[in-house]
């Protein structure tokens, strides 16, 4: 990222951007020196955090129902508003795909304890909950699959069982993708021009009568007009449209256009397309990344910058299946599909979670491979 700087396209934009990912060095080094954690140290940091995510849940609920009784509008249950002040469960500001994302990992803490109290119950329940108020159907879609692959393979009663746990969960997935509806419902978000979305909308409190764009359309149409509206799945299927052809365009395989320096190619596009680019207060997609770590990677860092990226996460998920901890596979699984829609590490709370998790679960790997052997 820090070098990414001499060949950046904007290097006021890069410059100003390595600060916030500065974490990525930091921690790493910052547990290179400390004196590595004990299971029992690790244990207790995932449970003081399980409970911070209980005192946040708690403290947006409430937050929310107050709003309610003064307002009187059940959007405020719900994902979040336009803008700081507008309605929704928690602020826009902080998002509420990466505060489901921090939910989870409190959520995949309490039902991987191997004893549960009823208290541990009533925690599982309350942050699930919370997590289907916060509307991401990427994360419920991951905690869902996560939650039946613990109960199904990692629980301590699953082991006695496991040849038929595998069967049943394998009848599962095979019945549910195989049912017609949910065919014609992928087939549906591919062509159809409707709202709704497999993923989030990029843009909010979008006017009627506009024209909702399709996935064929995101991916085939010349041109666009101010009224075509994307939902987020065909917004991103637009995205990665764009990123091959800025490859095409542009001599970058190997280094891309440095880091946070795509949005002036970015904006072209946009323009090049006629795509709506907001008025007033209203957000336009010009200003919008990538949607996906991945290809934002491969864009602004290149060929290496995306490699590395993805050798993190195998080695990441490696570790994980080889202790066998559920929260530490939770994480891996949970990253890598993050990462599919959300620029997660573009974010400076994104960095961070990210960094301390995999730093804590990933630097104590040998010392609890060999105690679990």
């Amino acid at each position: 990222m820090s070098f990414s700087y001499f060949w950046s396209i904007d290097q006021k934009a890069t410059l100003s951007a390595i600060p916030k990912e500065i974490a990525l060095l930091l921690f790493p080094i910052a547990f290179m020196f400390n004196k590595r954690f004990s299971l029992d140290q690790i244990e207790k940091i995932k449970k003081i955090y399980g409970y911070s995510m209980i005192a946040l849940t708690v403290i947006f609920l409430v937050r929310a129902i107050v709003r309610y009784l003064i307002l009187k509008d059940t959007r405020v249950f719900f994902y979040h508003g336009e803008n700081d002040l507008d309605y929704g469960l928690v602020p826009k500001l902080l998002n509420a795909i990466h505060v489901s994302v921090f939910v989870a990992m409190g959520f995949f803490y309490f039902i991987s304890k191997e004893i549960k109290s009823n208290s541990d119950y009533f925690a599982s329940a309350l942050l699930f909950g919370f997590i289907l108020l916060l509307s991401s159907k990427n994360i419920i879609l991951v905690v869902i699959v996560l939650s039946l692959l613990y109960f199904f393979y990692f629980s301590k009663s699953s082991h006695k069982l496991r040849l038929r746990n595998l069967i049943v969960f394998g009848i599962l997935i095979v019945v549910v993708f195989s049912f017609g509806r949910i065919k014609n419902r992928f087939l549906s978000e591919f062509q159809a021009n409707t709202s709704k979305s497999l993923s989030t909308n990029v843009i909010e409190g979008v006017p009627d009568g506009v024209h909702y764009v399709s996935i064929k359309e995101a991916w085939s149409n010349e041109i666009f007009t101010p009224n075509d509206y994307f939902p987020g799945t065909a917004f991103r299927v637009y995205q990665f449209r764009i990123f091959t052809e800025l490859f095409s365009e542009n001599n970058v395989f190997f280094t891309g256009f440095g880091l946070n320096a795509s949005y002036p190619k970015i904006e072209e596009k946009a323009s090049q397309y006629n795509l709506y680019q907001g008025n007033g207060g209203n957000n336009g997609y010009q200003n919008k990344n990538f949607h996906n770590q991945y290809i934002q990677n491969f864009a602004e860092l290149g060929i290496f910058g995306v490699l590395v990226l993805a050798l993190m996460l195998i080695a990441n998920l490696k570790n994980a299946l080889k202790t066998k901890d559920f929260v530490h596979f939770a994480f891996a699984i949970l990253m890598i599909s993050l990462f599919l829609t959300e620029t997660f590490l573009w974010r400076q709370r994104g960095v961070v979670f990210f960094t301390l998790f995999y730093c804590l679960l990933n630097a104590n790997f040998s010392q609890r491979k060999i105690i679990i052997e």
